[in-house]
């Protein structure tokens, strides 16, 4: 069972509306619409992890073919795909207020490791957005890759999401001023959600193996 072509785009509309409400009411909620610029400096990063995540949480429920229906897995995929421009969107903020408030220099924000106070942490998120970018151009343009081997790269390239989302769960616990307490919380969160989303889609996989 498939929804009408039209039908799912009104659907992947109204996620990435919703999506967007939603980001709207924790921004006011935080006191953003007070200090836009000082709640971005510190948050937009913030936003962009649990966007970003979310749309890992929801990749990995698209791929269910036990408890979902294709109506519901291509739900899952309008949603993942609605949180993962989202969060990239958040992602070029984060980068573009950093560099506007010259915590950090275009060059090293553009360069792995190039950072002269921290080319580590910096580095890692520098690498984290790249393979964010490259996950998302990837998603994007899947048909290219249609066929059995070519579906192999797709799958390959698409999983750096993981890798990616470590790096910028490091990065964004250790770079710059320490973590307040809220965003520590939200950082365990996410990695709590992504290992159990994780967990199932190995679990699912097991037993369809195993039939």
């Amino acid at each position: 069972m498939r929804l009408p072509e039209a039908s799912a785009r009104r659907t992947t509309g109204a996620y990435v509306t919703a999506t967007a409400l939603i980001a709207l009411i924790v921004l006011g909620t935080a006191g953003a619409f007070e200090e836009m610029l000082h709640f971005l400096d510190f948050g937009a990063g913030v936003m962009a992890l649990v966007c970003l995540t979310a749309t890992v949480m929801w990749g990995l429920a698209a791929t269910d073919r036990i408890l979902l229906h294709p109506g519901h897995r291509l739900l899952a995929q309008a949603v993942h795909r609605g949180l993962g421009i989202t969060g990239l969107c958040f992602l070029l903020l984060h980068i573009g207020i950093k560099i506007f408030e010259d915590r950090v220099s275009g060059y090293a924000a553009a360069i792995p490791f190039s950072d002269p106070l921290q080319p580590l942490l910096m580095g890692l998120g520098t690498m984290a957005a790249y393979l964010f970018v490259l996950v998302a151009v990837v998603g994007a343009a899947r048909g290219v890759f249609a066929g059995r081997n070519r579906s192999r790269w797709w799958r390959g390239l698409h999983m750096l999401a993981y890798p990616a989302w470590a790096l910028a769960l490091v990065h964004g616990l250790y770079a710059g001023r320490p973590a307040a307490g809220w965003v520590t919380a939200v950082y365990m969160g996410c990695l709590l959600l992504a290992a159990l989303a994780l967990t199932t889609r190995l679990a699912n996989r097991s037993r369809r193996h195993a039939r």
